[in-house]
């Protein structure tokens, strides 16, 4: 009998994989995507965090089954990763985090503390006192503002601000194709590391109401620093398939600022923020019937 599988750390995978127009499933102990000529093509589904799934992709119910082991996210997205339809491993896989997480958002000081930790790690210093979030909002958006402008000028690029129709992707100009790209890439990966860590996607504190709320809020202090020059770059050359271009390098840019090692203590360090404790179990709480098996994997993963 092999030994039963244990997920690898978020900070020892590679970060994001997309799959288009192919069968995945378990054969003969692998994981492999199957092309309509019947080639196989492994995948080493337990070093990826995340793997993103384009149309023309069908799961088996094995291959579901295994990923969930291994710790690995399967998001469904739309073509040039334009729309995210699911993901695979839904809300949180720590209670107790979970319960930190949601008192935190709930409390409005609490929140208060953990945006301007957000601001302060996002631009470098500290925001400005007796400020209140929407305030601070609006602060955030003339600086971002100011750096697409920035970076349009740096890479010689007609910028006409941040602009795009999902419905109509084609018609999107090409400084927006490559930044949705590139931030489906980041939020992917994002995704991935907030659920490794047992906390939920969709209760965020600067964005809210929406599934990825978690996700925008942590994938927007790193955006800047990594996809966004990226995807200016690209657009610079007018590349014929941008959306290929800017996930490759995308992926260079994760591995070159380390991100993946980053984003988990990144995330406690905002959380911490708030200055209260874990939330202790009470004590007429009934515990787990079935214990969860300690694994060397990051702190919510589940099996």
């Amino acid at each position: 009998m092999l030994p039963p599988l244990k997920p690898i750390q978020i900070k020892d995978r590679i970060s994001i994989l997309f799959i288009e127009k192919g069968n995945l499933d378990v054969l003969d102990g692998a994981f492999v995507v199957i092309d309509k000529n019947g080639i196989r093509t492994q995948v080493p589904i337990g070093g990826v965090a995340c793997l993103m799934l384009e149309p023309g992709t069908r799961v088996s119910h094995a291959a579901v089954n295994l990923a969930s082991r291994v710790g690995c996210l399967l998001v469904w997205i739309g073509e040039a990763g334009v729309r995210l339809y699911s993901a695979g491993q839904p809300g949180g896989a720590r209670a107790d985090r979970l319960l930190y997480q949601a008192k935190l958002a709930l409390d409005d000081s609490l929140r208060l503390k953990v945006v301007r930790r957000m601001y302060a790690l996002r631009f470098g210093e500290a925001p400005p006192e007796r400020r209140s979030i929407e305030q601070l909002r609006g602060i955030e958006g003339a600086r971002v503002r100011r750096i697409y402008e920035v970076l349009s000028r740096q890479f010689g690029i007609q910028w006409k601000g941040r602009n795009y129709d999902f419905e109509e992707w084609e018609s999107g100009d090409m400084p927006n194709r490559c930044l949705s790209s590139a931030t489906a890439c980041l939020y992917g990966i994002s995704e991935a590391a907030i659920l490794a860590a047992g906390y939920a996607p969709a209760v965020g504190f600067i964005h809210t109401g929406k599934p990825q709320s978690f996700v925008y809020d942590i994938a927007d202090i790193f955006k800047f620093e990594t996809v966004v020059p990226v995807a200016f770059r690209i657009a610079s050359r007018n590349p014929s398939e941008p959306e290929r271009e800017v996930r490759l390098a995308c992926r260079d840019s994760f591995r070159q600022t380390r991100l993946l090692h980053r984003i988990i203590p990144m995330i406690e360090e905002i959380l911490a923020a708030g200055e209260i404790p874990l939330p202790a179990k009470p004590d007429d709480s009934i515990g787990a019937v079935i214990p969860n098996k300690e694994g060397i994997g990051d702190a919510g993963h589940r099996g």
